[in-house]
Formats: structure tokens, C-alpha cells, sequence
């Protein structure tokens, strides 16, 4: 086994101790920066924890998904190994099964996600050479030179046959996802765009004059389906629905003959006569609206759009864009929305920036910083958002104010995309060329970095007189506050230097008393959090309010009993009030296994500018002060 495997081994298993365990993991997958758990029960999970393991750069609960950031390339090295330990691999495209936990507007979100995830690498694709051709068509040299046009034009051809096919393409992965049949999503999506229907966008011209059909008294306009993005993805959900539907309810004989058929010939009657009439209007409705606030809010609309975008990447909202953006292109043919995500994204990259710069010598802060902001730079912002600025929160709200000011930037230069799907470095091939395109793309990104950078530092320095201003009131508070733990069973209290067991007596692990005991109730010596309890339950760790650690071992060598006897009634992460039933263990069958039935407690790491000391004559057996 090599280095690196051994490390992501390591990162694995600390991931799962801090999730419950194997048997709290209902399944795992990842996407292109997260390694993505599906838990049982979410209450078993250990946030901080998980957020200080190594290469971790942030981490994130969404329903009952544990979401834990590591970046692009990293992440599927570990998941190859993290889901060879749980032997389950990737989740299924079921979501009902694995999301049950996440409320409908998250499963909806969730699901458009995953319908555009095979389809966005086309999309890129197309887009770059659109905006490569666009570049060339200028060019003297490709239009007096046969080689360079010919290359040219196919590039051109190539650039726009995903755009004409799109509703198509769309329809078959709707269908998909959605657990039907793909090719039948593919032939609904045929019939969208079909050639003997009049197209969409005659609609308004003067050519518009398409066929009227008269079904039960209701008027059908046979108009195609071009550009109809989110008619596309209803229609999938209607066809994966009927075809599961037909499938399970038509006898096996004559399966194969009908359902199918009626899967297509019912699909075709609600495309035009229900949903194809209803998503139309939706697409007006959200594509339009879109328009009506960026063309006449003016610079205002852009810059709430650029101030918002990434808190819906948060959220997880922002993947319903594809669909909007898909739909702009095709009805306007460019696209406003893409250089203001762009910018957004590149404004919380200047903020994760700002506070790299507040926090150089932090080797914790450079290792997720750096390659954050480098993944930045390649049009994603996950690990910049979740390892830096949502867990600092003030880089992320100066990320949004530079993005707002940078908006208004691309007003009013006019900015667009010929394409979705690509921001950032990636996304200059995709720009519009109109309006001095490049040039302004460029000077945008710069103004948002800048203004990302400056706006972080500013509030940074803001935030650490504050901070520090509080922990000094802190400092003063907890110097003349005092802890006083109180026995925590039945038995004779001792010093921890009398305990039979060398690593306690020495005190390596802490200080703290021994009990010799005559029940085998444990109680709980004040309010704390309960943070680990170790798998054979002999043992489980206790937070303070303070900060404080403590250990409660019981019984010595008792590892070796693997559970047997020992019942615990807390879990971890919980609270628990002073005297509270923690665990209790069967003395008779420790000693009757040839085990010592001490138990310790420890305090077994302190808070900032406190002591410990052992009262074995008082009540109060240990002071933390």
C-alpha cells in the first residue's frame, strides 16, 4: 500500500468514527469537489471534528447528506478508497430512497442537477467552439484561406448542432434520471422538434401559421418544442412515470407490444395539449422575468443577481440555472446570466484571498486557501465557499459586495456568453465578443478579485479588534470563574497517581482521581457534551462548557471484554446535565475476567490559562480554575 493510500485510509476511517460509524452510512457517492455520505442519523455526526481532519477544506449538511469538501481530482482518490472500506459504493439515481430526509424544493433542485450533469460537457463543448469560430469568422485569413474555412465551418457546424438538438437530448436525460426508459425520453424528445411541426421561434413572424388540431373540443397549435428546455425535463418525468407505470401494471405476454407505445402516445398528447403549453409558459414566465429585472432594474437587477448567485450555490439553487440559461441562449441568443455568475464566483475568490492574506501564517488556512482559490480560477467555488468564507462568514459577505459592485460593471459594459456551463478561466472562451467582450471580461474579474480582496481584509481587520476585544473580556470572566467536578460513582475516591495502571498513575494522559468502586453507575461530574464514546463502551470523553476535556475510563485492560457487560446511555454530540446517567458496567464480570474494576477520571486537556487540582477531602473531588 502505497503513501498517499495509507493517508487517504487514515482520512477515511477518522470520517467515519466522526459519522457515526459504518452502520450510520446509508451510501456514498461524490461529484467534482465533494464526497457526498448519505446518514441514518445525522445527530450522530461530529461537524467540528470532521471539518480539523486532514485535507478536509470544509463540510457541509444538506438534509440528511453529508456533504465534505476536498476539491476537484483529490476528491475521487478518496472516494475510491473511503467506498472500498464501506463497500457500498455510489449512491442510487433513486433519490426518494437516499435523500428522504431533504424537503421537496431539495429533491426538485437536486434532481435537474443530476439531469444536466451528462449534458453540460456537450454544452462546453459547443460553447467553446462557438466562441472560437465567432473569434475566426473575423479573420481575413479564414475567409480567403480554404483550409482555415473549412475548418472554420465545420467548427461552426459542430458548435451548433447541440443547441438545435437540446429539448431532445434533454428529454432523454430527464427520462433517465427520473428511472425510465432513456430511448423512449429520446423519441419524445424527437417529437419536440420535430420538422414537420411549425418552429418555435417563427412564433411572432410573419411566416407563424401553424396547423390547428380540434381533440375534444381543444384547440392544439402543432408548434415545436425548439429551445423548450424546461418542457423537456417535465416531459422526461412524465415519460420515466408512465413507463414505470405501464411496466409493472401490463401482463409480460404482451408488455413488450403496448407498454411502450402508450408510454409515447400518451407522453405526445400531454406534450401538447398539457405540458407542453404549461412549461412554455413557465419558461416565458421565468426567462422573461429574469430579462424584465436586468433590462429594467437596469444595473440594479445585475447587481442583486451577482450579490445572490453564490449564496444559491450554498443552497444548492443555483443548478436550476442551467435550465434558464439553456433557455436564454435559445430564445435570445446570448447569455446575460453566465459573466455575472462568473464574476460572482470570482468575488468570493478575491475574499478567500483577503483572508489568506489576514491569516498567512496559518498553515491550516494556506493549505485550503491556495488550491480554493486556484479551483477558483477553473469555475468552481465549493471549496473556496465551504473551507474559507461560509465557515468565517465575513470573507463570504465581502465576496457578495464586491460581486454586487462588479455587477454593475457588467451592465455596463454589456457583457454576455454564447454559452453555459464554463466561468471563470474556462468561461473567456464561451464570452460574446460584442462590445469589446474579452477585453471587459477581463477588467470585470480583475475589478472583482480586487474588490473580493480589499473588502475581506478591511472587515477582517474589523472582526479581529472585535475578537480580540472579546477575548479579553472572556480571559477576565473564565480567570475568576471555577469548575468543580464532583465524584462520579460510588466507591473510594484516590489520586490518579494510586490507580494500578502506569499510563494513568504518571499522569501522561492528565490529572485526575481513580475510584476503587462499589456500584457500577457512572454519573456525569458536571454539564458538558458527550464527544466520543469508544466502541467497546468502557471508556467515552466529555467536553466542558469551558473547554475542557475529560476522560472516564473504566475498569483497566477492560478494552479486551469487546462491550460485554458494559451498557451506555448517552450518545455522542449530546448534552448531558451534571449527575446524568452516562454508562454503568457489571463489576462481577470485570473481576470475574481477570480485570481491575478502577475507574478513572481525567481531565485530559484544560482551557487557555486554567489549572487543575485534586480535593480528595471535599465534595468537589476536582477544581478547574
Amino acid at each position: 500500500m502505497g503513501i498517499k493510500d495509507k493517508q487517504y485510509k487514515h482520512i477515511s476511517n477518522e470520517i467515519i468514527n466522526n459519522v457515526g460509524g459504518l452502520d450510520n452510512i446509508q451510501s456514498n457517492t461524490h461529484c467534482a469537489t465533494r464526497l457526498r455520505i448519505t446518514i441514518k442519523d445525522t445527530d450522530k455526526i461530529n461537524m467540528e471534528n470532521i471539518q480539523d481532519i486532514e485535507l478536509v477544506k470544509g463540510a457541509v449538511l444538506s438534509g440528511d447528506q453529508l456533504q465534505i469538501i476536498f476539491g476537484a481530482g483529490l476528491v475521487n482518490e478518496i472516494y475510491n478508497v473511503f467506498s472500498s472500506i464501506t463497500g457500498l459504493g455510489s449512491q442510487s439515481n433513486d433519490s426518494e430512497k437516499t435523500n428522504s430526509k431533504q424537503n421537496p424544493i431539495q429533491k426538485v433542485i437536486k434532481s435537474i442537477s443530476d439531469v444536466f450533469v451528462e449534458i453540460i460537457p456537450a454544452i462546453l463543448a459547443a460553447a467553446i467552439l462557438m466562441g472560437l469560430t465567432g473569434m475566426l469568422s473575423k479573420s481575413s485569413f479564414v475567409l480567403n484561406n480554404d483550409f482555415a474555412y473549412a475548418i472554420n465551418r465545420l467548427a461552426s457546424l459542430a458548435s451548433t448542432a447541440i443547441f438545435i438538438i437540446l429539448p431532445m437530448v434533454v428529454c432523454y436525460s430527464a427520462t433517465k434520471r427520473y428511472g425510465g426508459r432513456p430511448i423512449l425520453g429520446l423519441v419524445v424528445g424527437a417529437i419536440m422538434i420535430d420538422s414537420s411541426l411549425t418552429n418555435a421561434y417563427s412564433i411572432g413572424s410573419a411566416n407563424y401559421n401553424p396547423e390547428i388540431l380540434n381533440l375534444f373540443g381543444l384547440k392544439i397549435l402543432m408548434v415545436g418544442f425548439q429551445g423548450g428546455i424546461i418542457v423537456a425535463l417535465l416531459m422526461g418525468f412524465i415519460v420515466a412515470t408512465l413507463d414505470k407505470y405501464f411496466e409493472k401494471v401490463i401482463p409480460d405476454v404482451i408488455k413488450l407490444l403496448l407498454s411502450p407505445m402508450l408510454t409515447v402516445f400518451i407522453s405526445t398528447i400531454l406534450l401538447f395539449t398539457i405540458v407542453g403549453p404549461f412549461g412554455r409558459s413557465l419558461s416565458y414566465f421565468i426567462t422573461y422575468g429574469l430579462l424584465w429585472m436586468t433590462k429594467n432594474l437596469g444595473f440594479v437587477g445585475y447587481a442583486v443577481f451577482a450579490g445572490l448567485q453564490q449564496i444559491l450555490v450554498i443552497t444548492g439553487l443555483h443548478h436550476i440555472l442551467n435550465a434558464v440559461e439553456a433557455t436564454l441562449l435559445a430564445e435570445t441568443g446570448r447569455n446575460i446570466l453566465n459573466p455575472l455568475m462568473s464574476v460572482a464566483l470570482i468575488a468570493q475568490g478575491g475574499a478567500t484571498l483577503g483572508y489568506l492574506a489576514l491569516n498567512f501564517k496559518n498553515k491550516k488556512v494556506k493549505d485550503v486557501a491556495a488550491p480554493s482559490f486556484i479551483s477558483i480560477l477553473f469555475g468552481i467555488s465549493e471549496p473556496a465557499i465551504f473551507g474559507i468564507n461560509l465557515r468565517y462568514k465575513f470573507p463570504l459577505i465581502a465576496g457578495c459586495i464586491a460581486a454586487t459592485i462588479t455587477g454593475v460593471y457588467v451592465y455596463f459594459a454589456d457583457l454576455s456568453a454564447l454559452g453555459f456551463g464554463a466561468t471563470a478561466i474556462p468561461g473567456f472562451a464561451i464570452t460574446n465578443p460584442a462590445n469589446n467582450g474579452y477585453l471587459n471580461y477581463i477588467i470585470a474579474h480583475l475589478l472583482g478579485v480586487i474588490l473580493g480582496f480589499v473588502i475581506c481584509v478591511v472587515f477582517g481587520k474589523i472582526y479581529s479588534n472585535k475578537e480580540n476585544t472579546n477575548k479579553i473580556k472572556e480571559e477576565t470572566i473564565s480567570s475568576t470563574n471555577e469548575i468543580r467536578l464532583s465524584p462520579i460513582m460510588e466507591g473510594e475516591v484516590l489520586d490518579v497517581k494510586e490507580c494500578s495502571d502506569p499510563v494513568f498513575n504518571s499522569e501522561t494522559m492528565g490529572k485526575g482521581v481513580v475510584i476503587k468502586p462499589t456500584s457500577g453507575k457512572v454519573f456525569s461530574p458536571e454539564n458538558a457534551s458527550v464527544e466520543f464514546i469508544f466502541p467497546t463502551k468502557h471508556a467515552l470523553g466529555l467536553k466542558l462548557d469551558d473547554g475542557s476535556k475529560l476522560l472516564i475510563h473504566c475498569g483497566i485492560n477492560t478494552v479486551n471484554m469487546n462491550g460485554e457487560g458494559f451498557n451506555v446511555y448517552v450518545e455522542e454530540g449530546k448534552k448531558v446535565n451534571k449527575g446524568d446517567l452516562l454508562l454503568e458496567f457489571d463489576l462481577e464480570k470485570v473481576v470475574n475476567a481477570g480485570y481491575s474494576s478502577e475507574t478513572v477520571l481525567l481531565v485530559a486537556e484544560v482551557a487557555e490559562n486554567k489549572s487543575v487540582s485534586v480535593n480528595l477531602e471535599k465534595d468537589n473531588i476536582i477544581t478547574i480554575k
